[in-house]
Order: C-alpha cells, then sequence, then structure tokens
C-alpha cells in the first residue's frame, strides 16, 4: 500500500495493496478536500487499506460521502465496511444506492460525466480541473471496454472538450497531460478497430481469428478480457452498418 497527493490540490491517493494485470499496481482510492472529504472508489476489502483510508478521513475532519464510479469488486467490495466505520454517510454512484448520479448531476465540489464502455455504471467525477476517471482511462496502458464502444469514444470527447489539467485514474500514476492520453486512448481503439476491419474484409470471421489479427499481442492471460473488447468493437460496427455480410 503506497500514497501520494494530488499537485497543487488538497487530494491524495491510498493505493490498495491488490497489484495484478488488471489492477495494475493497485487500486488507487482517491480522498478529496476536507470538512468534509469526499472519497472515491474504496478499493477492495483489505483491513490496512480500510485503516489508512479510515486515518486520513479523520485527518480531513470526515466524510462527506462515498463516490463510485462503478461497482466492480476491486473498486467498491470495501464499501459496506467503510459506510458502516462512517455512519451516516450517503453511498453515490450511477446504480444500486439511495443516491443516484448521472451525466450532469453535481455532488459536493464534482461534475459527474457518464463514461459507459468498461462497465454500464461508469461514471468520471470532474473537480478543479482534475478528473477522476475510475476504470475509463487509466495511468498506462489500455482498457477493457464490455460494451457501449461508441458511448465510450464520446465520453472521452467529451472529457478532451474540458482541457483537464490532471487525470487522477483508478490505476496506474496520475496522468500529467490529459490532452495527450485522451488522445492516445481514441486513436488506439480507432487503431484496432481499423485493423478489425481489415481482417473482416480478408474474410475471417471466427472470434479466434479475429482476435489473432486485431489484438496479435494480447497475453493469454488477458485473451478473455480482449475478447470482450472485441465483441465491443463487433456491436459498434454492427450498430453503424458497417459489418460485411
Amino acid at each position: 500500500m503506497s500514497a501520494f497527493e494530488l499537485p497543487d490540490r488538497d487530494g491524495v491517493c491510498v493505493r490498495a495493496d491488490n497489484p495484478g494485470p488488471l489492477t495494475l499496481s493497485g487500486t488507487n482510492t482517491w480522498i478529496y478536500g476536507r470538512e468534509p472529504a469526499w472519497l472515491i472508489d474504496p478499493g477492495p476489502l483489505l483491513e490496512d487499506h480500510l485503516d489508512a483510508i479510515s486515518a486520513e478521513l479523520d485527518a480531513r475532519g470526515g466524510l462527506g460521502a462515498v463516490l463510485l464510479t462503478h461497482d466492480h469488486q476491486d473498486h467498491a467490495q470495501a464499501v459496506p465496511e467503510l459506510v458502516k466505520r462512517f455512519s451516516p454517510v450517503p453511498l453515490a454512484a450511477a446504480r444500486g444506492t439511495a443516491t443516484p448520479l448521472s451525466d450532469g448531476d453535481r455532488i459536493g465540489p464534482f461534475a459527474v460525466v457518464a463514461t459507459p464502455g468498461h462497465a454500464p455504471d461508469h461514471l468520471v467525477f470532474v473537480a478543479d480541473g482534475v478528473a477522476f476517471t475510475g476504470d475509463a482511462v487509466l495511468g498506462e496502458g489500455s482498457v477493457f471496454i464490455a460494451s457501449q464502444l461508441a458511448e465510450y469514444l464520446g465520453a472521452l470527447e467529451r472529457l478532451r472538450a474540458l482541457e483537464l489539467e490532471l487525470i487522477a485514474p483508478g490505476h496506474g500514476p496520475l496522468v500529467r497531460d490529459p490532452t495527450a492520453k485522451l488522445d492516445e486512448y481514441i486513436a488506439h481503439r480507432e487503431a484496432r478497430e481499423q485493423a478489425l476491419l481489415d481482417a473482416l474484409a480478408a474474410g475471417l470471421r471466427a472470434p479466434a481469428e479475429l482476435l489473432a489479427a486485431a489484438w496479435p499481442e494480447v497475453a493469454p492471460q488477458l485473451r478473455p478480457i480482449a475478447e470482450l473488447t472485441l465483441a465491443a468493437h463487433m456491436e459498434k460496427l454492427a450498430q453503424e452498418g458497417r459489418l460485411p455480410a
């Protein structure tokens, strides 16, 4: 577990000790402001991680609300225990809560941007030029997309238009050039789409063939994730009427 501060802002990241192929160096739990502080993504249910979060919140004058970018376990598993520790405190997310959030809402200092794709309930929280992006944009590498690829790309364009100063991701280091990172993410998806179109034009149809052609570098342990993203690309092409017969 490690911690680092947001430059020139009253925020800190407490990183959970759950590294892995999908979580990179661990899940980033972000705490922003004070009296009260706002917590984004409590992370996994690890006692040391919860203790570190609790100590930071106590030092900042308490907890105003727990915000969830999405409800995958590496981001949300610790929610019940954390809410119990600081009860009563609201939980704000896109679904499964008494404080539902949707695109364009505001909560505390944050504007809410819906970013479906990695998960249908995914949200990004933006305050003071910083976007807390969960798994919509990572500090390094790319993210898998389960569905709604067109909506995801549209959300990346909207984030780019905000002229952000920092991206505080759910995994990996801070992104200090958000425009370049968002350009990279959009270009990456466009390149995958073109590789897939080329494979389809060559007559490939089986998912394994398409995956080998458009995702040739994917590690074996990440193949199931790449297959999900392949399906999302195929779904987008079908919606746009761009699939061959």
